[in-house]
């Protein structure tokens, strides 16, 4: 099975996009239920899944930046007040 591609992400709605999020992290928590309950038979789902999730906040966040260009990155190097 090959890991999703961003491409399909990128062609969802903001609203799809969202009850997708939602369905992939209860996606997660259940095979995390079925690994803890030893009922896990795909181990490599945790794989797919979290990649999935990955790409989906991606897009949601390039959307987030796309809205409001003034807003700056989390993990931009610009100095906060403290260190000024």
């Amino acid at each position: 099975m090959a890991l999703p591609k961003i491409e399909e992400v990128r062609n969802l709605s903001d609203e799809e996009l969202a009850a997708e999020v939602l369905a992939v992290k209860r996606e997660l928590f259940q095979l995390r239920l079925e690994q803890a309950t030893r009922r896990l038979e795909k181990p490599h789902m945790f794989k797919h899944t979290k990649h999935r999730l990955a790409q989906l906040l991606t897009v949601e966040r390039e959307r987030q930046l796309q809205k409001n260009p003034e807003v700056t990155p989390v993990n931009s190097e610009t100095p906060s007040p403290e260190e000024e």
